[in-house]
């Protein structure tokens, strides 16, 4: 965005919708229409077209006759490419980013890390989700390398509209897990070790992927 303009440009536009998808404030097959959000967004409708063109890439969401745009589920087998995408794409992290770790990212695992000691499995799992956003959010600005961010980035997004749409079903499984692999990433950046960071990185996105197929496959079409 211009510092000189606070209007919202396509590419925030796309950013605030997107987060809304994979955080599910809109939910499977709720309608997104073009005049609701450039109102909202004080916009005309051409970046919100663009923007939802651009989201549409991504198989997050789909135009359907009579109905205008809506959010989407992914299919067993999208959902299959998009994790093991990922999974390939997480050593690449420590192979192909030259990115100097410094305090603020050490600092912010360690939030992130004191945050999730003190949930529990009875507790919102807006927190749980939140924690995960904002981890993937370190994790992205650790990757030098602009197109590896901007697949990894764009795998998120898709596998976070599945990954979270699981959270009440096991949530007494993965908050532990998740306590884990944010103790491991903490070490890792205090060692200033991005090899480490993407192995760990990939250890865990199997251990949600496994989960994926045990609580979702068999209601998804």
């Amino acid at each position: 965005m211009d510092s000189t303009d606070s209007t919202p440009n396509v590419h925030s536009i796309q950013k605030a919708i997107l987060e809304r998808i994979c955080l599910l404030n809109y939910k499977a097959d709720q309608p997104l229409k073009e005049a609701d959000l450039a109102a909202e967004f004080n916009v005309s409708r051409t970046p919100v077209r663009d923007a939802l063109s651009r989201i549409a890439h991504l198989d997050l969401i789909e135009t359907r006759n009579g109905v205008g745009t809506v959010v989407k589920q992914l299919s067993n087998t999208k959902i299959d490419d998009v994790y093991q995408t990922r999974l390939r794409l997480a050593p690449m992290i420590g192979e192909m980013s030259t990115t100097v770790i410094g305090q603020p990212e050490k600092s912010a695992i360690n939030n992130l890390l004191a945050r999730a000691q003190l949930l529990t499995p009875d507790d919102n799992v807006r927190q749980y989700i939140q924690i995960n956003h904002d981890l993937h959010q370190i994790i992205s600005k650790l990757i030098s390398n602009s197109v590896l961010q901007s697949f990894w980035r764009q795998t998120y997004f898709q596998a976070a509209s599945v990954w979270y749409r699981i959270t009440d079903m096991t949530a007494k499984e993965t908050l532990p897990l998740l306590v884990n692999e944010l103790s491991e990433l903490a070490r890792a950046l205090e060692n200033n070790d991005l090899v480490a960071v993407g192995h760990i990185q990939r250890v865990y996105i199997g251990y949600g992927y496994a989960r994926i197929q045990q609580h979702l496959f068999m209601d998804i079409n």
